[in-house]
């Protein structure tokens, strides 16, 4: 256990150094994309875009789900194609991690939830000016999420799988580094399609909780950053 205890607390060390390592290049940049000379007048039309969203999940809705999982990461790559009505449609793959919170649970559980799943998603994307633009899209898509724990070990039921569709509705803030990339600042509110119970870590009480909480669907907030690669981009004056 006290090996155990020790590779979580390295674990989160690192996470939290990265995420302020993450936000200073983030902050970065936008400063340096806002402060940057202008060297063209003309908005970007791509007709295809790489994507990569990386955030850190927040879990609501369901009180259990909230207080006993802590959601560190998630990433999701995707293809988008853009119609010239500033419409979009695009599929990509998604994975997150939430680790079980401990010091919330009556018994020590070590473990987590890891989660991966494919998308596809609808939006509209308009550049305002050369600069900036906003992303407002819904992702529906399919998981498939494994709690993996120390009590699931125990209980011969590891990994414990649970699959479900999710839906994601997401808006994001763009700022333009130069003609073929830009970064952006996003939140989505994914709605889950299963409900978090104690047996999916291992437990066998309801750890001090209402059974009626654990009825409600599970849901968390994503905030975080991404990055955009334009392919064969057109561009029109402004």
């Amino acid at each position: 256990r006290i090996n155990e205890g020790r590779e979580r607390f390295v674990f989160y060390l690192i996470f939290v150094v990265l995420r302020r390592m993450v936000n200073r290049i983030f902050t970065t940049l936008v400063i340096f994309s806002l402060g940057k000379i202008l060297t063209f007048g003309q908005v970007i039309e791509p007709d295809y875009t790489f994507n990569v969203e990386l955030g850190l999940p927040n879990s609501f809705v369901n009180k259990p789900f909230k207080d006993i999982m802590q959601g560190l990461v998630s990433v999701e790559p995707y293809l988008e194609y853009h119609f010239k009505s500033n419409l979009t449609t695009g599929v990509g793959l998604r994975y997150s991690y939430f680790a079980v919170n401990e010091f919330k649970v009556p018994i020590p559980v070590y473990g987590g939830m890891h989660s991966g799943g494919a998308f596809i998603k609808v939006g509209w994307n308009k550049f305002h000016n050369p600069r900036f633009a906003t992303d407002v899209a819904i992702k529906v898509g399919y998981t498939q999420n494994y709690f993996v724990t120390d009590r699931n070990d125990t209980l011969n039921q590891n990994p414990y799988q649970v699959n479900a569709a999710f839906v994601e509705p997401t808006i994001g803030f763009i700022l333009t580094a130069d003609e073929v990339s830009s970064y952006r600042f996003f939140i989505s509110y994914g709605f889950q399609g299963f409900r978090f119970r104690p047996e999916m870590i291992g437990l066998e009480t309801l750890a001090g909780y209402d059974k009626r909480e654990y009825e409600r669907g599970s849901s968390f907030l994503v905030v975080g950053f991404g990055y955009t690669y334009y392919f064969n981009q057109q561009k029109s004056t402004e």
